[in-house]
C-alpha cells in the first residue's frame, strides 16, 4: 500500500483541484420515497439529480463500495477524504471503489426550485436514508456500466462524521440487506432538544485556567443582565465590551460567548485545524493585561464586584475578554459598516424571511427545528453548575429561528430519530468511533456516564484518545507524515478500521460461498 500511496501523491499533489480529478455525476432520485406518509403531502413522482463523486482507481473485482454520506455541507468539501482520508484508506485496504455522496438538498442536489418551509418537507433524515439506499441499488457508475456494481452484487459499507454518523448508523439498521457495513464516525443518534451538554467537553477537558475564568466571568454578567436589569448596569456591561449598541441583553450574551464554542475545531490535520479555541483560551487565562488601554480598570473592577466577584486577577482576565471580544467581533462590525444590531441580533425578521435557493442557512436549521434539536442553551446548564455560556441563552433565544423561519412553534419531533435506539443503537458491523473531547459526544454511544461495551469485530466501539470531532476522517499523504503525525491514537483507529472493514468484506463473501476472497486485499 506504500508503494501505490506513494504513486498516488505524486500524481495527485496537494494544489490539484479535486472536482476536476473527480468529476461530479449525477443519479435520478425520487423526490419523494414514501407516499404513504401524510407529512409530505402534497406528493410527487418527479425526480431529482443528486450528486455522488467516485475513485475506482483501487477498485478489484470482489471489492466493496464505500460510501461517505456527506451530511449537511456541500458534497466537494467532502472529497480530500476521497483522494487521501478514510474512504481512501479504506478503499485501498480492501480493493474497494470509493463514493462521496452528497445529501438531498445541500450543494447542487435540489429537489426543489427553492427552500421555502413548504419545499423543505422532503427535507427529513427519513429521506436522506431512502436516497442513500436507492443510491446502492440502481448505481451505475461511468466507464464501468458493464460492471454490476449495485449492493445487489458486491458489498456497500457506509462511512459518516457527526451528522452523516447518525445517518449511516441508522442505515446499517433500517437497510441491512443494501448496506453491509456501517462506520459512524462521531455519530449523534440522539436527537436532544435542550442540548446544553454542547459545552460539557469543554468544561471537562478544556484547560482549568480557561473554564475557570469563562465560567466566573460568564457568572458574573449573568448576574448583572438578569439581577439587576432596573438598573444602569446592564448599560454600563455592554459599554464596556464595545458592545453598546445591542438592544436586547440576550444578544449581547450571545455575541461575546462565541470564543468557548471552538473547541470542535480542533483538528490534528493541520491543513483544516482550527486554533480558535487556544486563542482565546490564551486571552481569557492570562492573568496580564493583553490589551492595554482596551478599557477602565476601574470600571471593570466595580462591574465585577457588582456580579458578585472581587478577586484581583478576574480583574486583568476581563479586561482581556473584553480586549479578544474587541478583536474577535466589534472590529468586524464597524469594517462591515453595520450597526450592532444589525450585525448581532438573533431577532431579525426580514432575513429569517429569504427562502431562495441561495439561502443555504435554512437547511441545517429545518433539520434541526424539525426533528434533531440540539439548541445550545446555557439555560439548560444544572443549577448547581456555573455555565461557560450565559442563561439568558434559553430555548425561546435559541428557537428563535424555528419560529421565524419556518413556522415551528413547538420542540423538534426528537421522537423521529431516536425510535432507532438513540445512545444506545447496535447492530452487526455497526462501528462507532468516537473522539474523548468531542462537544457531540453526550449525544453518541460514548457519553460519559453509559457503559462501556466491548469491542468486537463486529461491532467496534472505539474512544480516540484526546480526539474531538470525527477525527479519523482526515488523512494525509505519505510525504506529509511526520513524528506525531497523524497522532497515534488517530493511526491506531484508522489501521483498526481497515481491519475491521477487510473482515466484514471477507465475511460478505463467505456468506455467498466465494470462499477464495481475500487473498489479494491491500494491507496498511
Amino acid at each position: 500500500m506504500e508503494e501505490r500511496e506513494m504513486r498516488t501523491a505524486l500524481i495527485h499533489p496537494r494544489d490539484t483541484d479535486l472536482e476536476k480529478l473527480y468529476p461530479a455525476q449525477t443519479i435520478q432520485m425520487p423526490i419523494d420515497h414514501f407516499h404513504n406518509d401524510s407529512i409530505y403531502e402534497p406528493h410527487t413522482n418527479e425526480t431529482f439529480l443528486l450528486r455522488y463523486w467516485f475513485d475506482a482507481s483501487h477498485y478489484q473485482p470482489g471489492g466493496p463500495v464505500i460510501v461517505l454520506q456527506g451530511g449537511e455541507t456541500d458534497g466537494a468539501g467532502r472529497l480530500r477524504y476521497l483522494q487521501k482520508g478514510i474512504v481512501a484508506q479504506l478503499s485501498q485496504a480492501t480493493n474497494g471503489l470509493g463514493v462521496i455522496f452528497e445529501h438531498r438538498y445541500y450543494g447542487e442536489s435540489h429537489p426543489t426550485d427553492d427552500f421555502s418551509t413548504k419545499n423543505l418537507r422532503f427535507l427529513t433524515t427519513d429521506q436522506a436514508l431512502a436516497d442513500q439506499a436507492y443510491f446502492a441499488q440502481n448505481v451505475v457508475f461511468p466507464g464501468l456500466e458493464h460492471l454490476n456494481l449495485t449492493s445487489h452484487n458486491v458489498p456497500y459499507i457506509a462511512y459518516g462524521g457527526s451528522y452523516a454518523g447518525s445517518v449511516v448508523a441508522f442505515l446499517r439498521k433500517l437497510y441491512p440487506d443494501v448496506y453491509w457495513g456501517a462506520i459512524a464516525s462521531s455519530g449523534v443518534p440522539e436527537a436532544i432538544y435542550d442540548y446544553w451538554e454542547y459545552y460539557e467537553a469543554a468544561r471537562i477537558y478544556g484547560p482549568r485556567e480557561c473554564i475557570e475564568a469563562t465560567q466566573k466571568l460568564t457568572h458574573a454578567i449573568d448576574n448583572v443582565l438578569i439581577n439587576h436589569t432596573d438598573t444602569e448596569y446592564p448599560q454600563r456591561v455592554k459599554n464596556i465590551f464595545g458592545l453598546g449598541n445591542i438592544t436586547r441583553n440576550d444578544d449581547f450574551a450571545n455575541a461575546i460567548a462565541q470564543g468557548i464554542a471552538g473547541l470542535q475545531g480542533l483538528n490534528w490535520d493541520p491543513a483544516v485545524n482550527s486554533t480558535e479555541f487556544g486563542h482565546y483560551c490564551g486571552n481569557i487565562s492570562s492573568t496580564e493585561v493583553l490589551y492595554p488601554g482596551i478599557a477602565e480598570r476601574e470600571e471593570a473592577k466595580e462591574l465585577l464586584a457588582v456580579g458578585g466577584y472581587d478577586e484581583v486577577k478576574l480583574v486583568n482576565q476581563l479586561l482581556n475578554y473584553i480586549g479578544y471580544v474587541d478583536a474577535t467581533a466589534v472590529k468586524g462590525c464597524k469594517r462591515r459598516g453595520k450597526s450592532q444590531d444589525e450585525s448581532f441580533t438573533n431577532y431579525d425578521s426580514k432575513f429569517y424571511q429569504q427562502d431562495d435557493i441561495t439561502q443555504e442557512w435554512r437547511l441545517w436549521a429545518y433539520q434541526y427545528c424539525f426533528e434533531w434539536g440540539y439548541l445550545q442553551t446555557g439555560s439548560g446548564v444544572p443549577a448547581d453548575q456555573l455555565p461557560l455560556i450565559s442563561r439568558l441563552i434559553n430555548l425561546e433565544f435559541t428557537s428563535t429561528v424555528c419560529r421565524e423561519a419556518f413556522n415551528i412553534t413547538t420542540p423538534s419531533q426528537v421522537e423521529r430519530i431516536n425510535k432507532h435506539g438513540g445512545v444506545n443503537i447496535s447492530y452487526p458491523r455497526l462501528a462507532h468511533v468516537d473522539g474523548e473531547w468531542d462537544p457531540w459526544r453526550a449525544a453518541s454511544p460514548h457519553r460519559i456516564g453509559l457503559p462501556g461495551r466491548e469491542s468486537t469485530v463486529s461491532e467496534p466501539f472505539i474512544l480516540i484518545e484526546k480526539g474531538v470531532h470525527h477525527w479519523d476522517e482526515n488523512g494525509l499523504f505519505p510525504n506529509e507524515t511526520r513524528p506525531g503525525l497523524p497522532p497515534k491514537p488517530v493511526a491506531d483507529v484508522q489501521k483498526a478500521e481497515a481491519e475491521f472493514v477487510k473482515a466484514w468484506v471477507e465475511e460478505w463473501h463467505k456468506a455467498r460461498g466465494d470462499m477464495m476472497y481475500g487473498d489479494d486485499m491491500g494491507d496498511l
